[in-house]
């Protein structure tokens, strides 16, 4: 049983993994990672590389709205900037694929950042409209600037290549954006162990004590939505390379949505609700789905029927965390890490 965790120096108080426990269960998770496209099939490993898309741009709205708590409906706006930016490079330049991502990235941080500037005279309620305007802009740029986005034609893309291998299908693209995403979650985590990331915290706690402290609030709210559309932007472009064709119909005002309920529903403020969350949202539908086939030799036209019914379900499950768990999935694992860890003891 763990009975307490003696720091000698800040070094050890500030680290990310601070027991060897932690470090063996991180290299555990790696080793897992790169065993899985070993084990999984083609559809799996489809929902693994859709999910670690989703994680990065989840984790970077964790910043924004769980860490830093400026409301945001922009995310999937941000996403298909990344993605335009992506897909035009590849098209008319040909640059390597990772200078398009980095590319598109850098873009979508522009974008966040001009889009941002409400944050610096309102928040809350009138900050989400003023983001969801963003998105209906951006939706109407990418619609009619057929120059550049070729308007409801929408632009093609071509896998991304490694040393000559295109990475088309799900097993070869694992090996790009698995990485990358273990990559940005872990900047993610870094960034709360900076003085950046501590600034965005007090913000969110208290942003009239956050400035007499000396945190500069435009600054850093502005710093928080270029750093969560820097996540958005490298997530599109990732889509755009995954999917392999992108249109306005892409990056929906609804994707915002199932971005904000994944991290409600995983936990705000935690780099492991961001992980949780998109993974619940991801799968969750797909589970519905199977139980809707299972039912299928039943019911006739089952799928047809109970479509509606697996939409509500899916809107149930997000409402009863919002009740009945409003910390989200994260709170959920440390409860059961703190029953272990004073088992067979009891509080």
């Amino acid at each position: 049983m763990r009975i307490g965790s003696p720091k000698q120096s800040y070094a050890a108080d500030e680290a990310l993994f601070r027991t060897p426990t932690q470090w063996t269960w991180f290299g555990i998770l790696l080793v897992s990672l790169a065993l899985y496209p070993f084990m999984a099939d083609q559809y799996w490993l489809y929902l693994a590389c859709l999910i670690s898309i989703n994680i990065i741009s989840a984790t970077g709205l964790n910043i924004l709205t769980g860490y830093t708590g400026q409301v945001s409906l922009g995310q999937a706006a941000f996403m298909g900037v990344g993605a335009y930016t992506v897909a035009w490079l590849d098209t008319h330049t040909g640059a390597p694929f990772f200078v398009n991502l980095l590319a598109g990235a850098g873009m979508a941080t522009v974008a966040g950042v001009i889009f941002g500037l409400p944050s610096l005279r309102v928040k809350g309620l009138y900050l989400a409209i003023a983001t969801i305007a963003a998105s209906f802009i951006l939706q109407f740029v990418f619609i009619n600037w057929e120059s550049v986005t070729r308007g409801m034609r929408g632009m093609n893309i071509d896998p991304p290549q490694v040393m000559g291998t295109a990475l088309a299908d799900p097993d070869q693209f694992y090996w790009l954006v698995v990485p990358i995403m273990v990559v940005m979650v872990l900047g993610a985590a870094n960034l709360f162990r900076t003085r950046i990331g501590r600034a965005f915290i007090a913000i969110r706690d208290r942003d009239i004590s956050a400035s007499v402290l000396g945190i500069h609030l435009p600054t850093y709210k502005l710093m928080s939505f270029a750093i969560a559309s820097f996540y958005a932007g490298m997530a599109g472009g990732l889509w755009a390379y995954f999917f392999g064709a992108i249109n306005p119909e892409s990056f929906p005002l609804l994707m915002s949505i199932f971005l904000l309920a994944a991290i409600i529903v995983g936990g705000m403020g935690t780099i492991l609700g961001g992980i949780l969350g998109a993974i619940f949202m991801t799968l969750t539908p797909e589970a519905l789905r199977y139980g809707v086939d299972l039912l299928s030799p039943f019911i006739e036209d089952a799928s047809v029927i109970l479509s509606p019914v697996r939409t509500m379900v899916f809107g149930l499950l997000i409402v009863g965390f919002l009740l009945f768990e409003p910390h989200g999935l994260a709170e959920i694992w440390r409860r059961v890490r703190r029953f272990f860890h004073l088992w067979p003891f009891r509080n």
